[in-house]
């Protein structure tokens, strides 16, 4: 109850920092019954100069993913792509070609999420990259509640082997949890594959 009143006060004071009040509804209560899962596809690992390349993200409800309701788009960036990056996530200069400046890609992506609790997988990532594009246009960070996949199949490894190291790994968790890999890693691919992590964890634990 703590965490939740705590939570509460925090999301209070991030709202009374909003510049533009269009964007309330992140705020409210979020009566979809959905999830959404996230990933980002980015220029490197640090969230303070990197750049976002393209955002992937699906919903799910109950123990379903829904498959209609996906997102991606892809952002304009401003620095070089490390060639290694490259080889994770396949995107190339010339793929960005027609992509969206960050400010449109933000807003449709904060359409699509509504005030949804995200779930996903290295999500303090992925929300940093995202809070960085956020903060300077609206004066707020994602206000969303999180869901972290690794945390979930930790705390269910831990109990197996209560002295042993957890490996975290997305692959490994993959296969652990019986999802089948869906090869390249893009956002979208990514997405939906901690979305199957994630219904694995939690429905199987309700059986």
């Amino acid at each position: 109850m703590f965490s939740s009143f705590l939570h509460s006060i925090k999301s209070s004071i991030n709202h009374s920092n909003l510049k533009d009040r269009n964007f309330d509804f992140l705020f409210e209560e979020d009566k979809s019954g959905e999830m959404v899962v996230i990933d980002t596809e980015t220029t490197g690992l640090n969230p303070k100069k990197d750049e976002i390349l393209s955002i992937g993200a699906v919903k799910i409800k109950e123990n379903k993913i829904i498959t209609s309701q996906t997102f991606e788009v892809f952002i304009k960036n401003t620095k070089d792509i490390d060639h290694k990056s490259i080889g994770l996530h396949g995107i190339r200069p010339c793929d960005l070609e027609n992509a969206k400046s960050s400010d449109e890609a933000i807003i449709e992506f904060l359409e699509f999420v509504g005030s949804r609790t995200l779930v996903g997988y290295y999500l303090e990532f992925d929300v940093a990259m995202i809070n960085r594009y956020i903060k300077p246009m609206l004066g707020i960070t994602l206000p969303n509640k999180m869901i972290e996949v690794s945390e979930i199949y930790f705390d269910r490894t831990i109990t197996l082997i209560p002295q042993g190291n957890i490996d975290l790994r997305f692959d490994t968790i993959l296969k652990k949890c019986g999802v089948p890999n869906m090869g390249q890693h893009n956002s979208v691919n990514d997405a939906i594959m901690t979305a199957m992590i994630y219904l694995s964890l939690t429905f199987s634990k309700k059986k």
